[in-house]
């Protein structure tokens, strides 16, 4: 399975009221992260929470997973890289909903 299979699974497991509660952001897979930067998915835009009246036209908020460091870490076994891609997509789509890392941390979630 492909990290980029791996994470549309894990948007369609998504309960269907929290799909209809993101808005604005787009899901994307690219190959690596940007030189220097040991990243496994990034989340780039504006949370919901901070969001008001003066937020609309802007650009879609941005996901990105990184391919090429998932598979390069759990790509050996399948079933560790889509629960790991899983984690990710998540843990993306948290800061979209404003939840921050500290708080993943409280919550055991990063």
């Amino acid at each position: 399975m492909s990290s980029g299979r791996a994470a549309e699974e894990a948007l369609e497991s998504l309960p269907s009221e929290l799909r209809r509660a993101m808005s604005n952001v787009g899901i994307v897979i690219e190959e690596e992260p940007p030189p220097g930067m040991p990243l496994l998915g990034l989340y780039e835009g504006v949370p919901l929470t901070r969001r008001s009246s003066w937020y609309g036209g802007a650009l879609p908020d941005k996901i990105t997973i990184y391919r090429g460091p998932l598979e390069r870490l759990y790509g050996r076994d399948r079933g560790k890289l889509r629960a790991q891609v899983r984690r990710v997509v998540l843990h993306e789509i948290a800061h979209h909903f404003g939840i921050s890392d500290e708080r993943l941390h409280e919550l055991d979630r990063y």
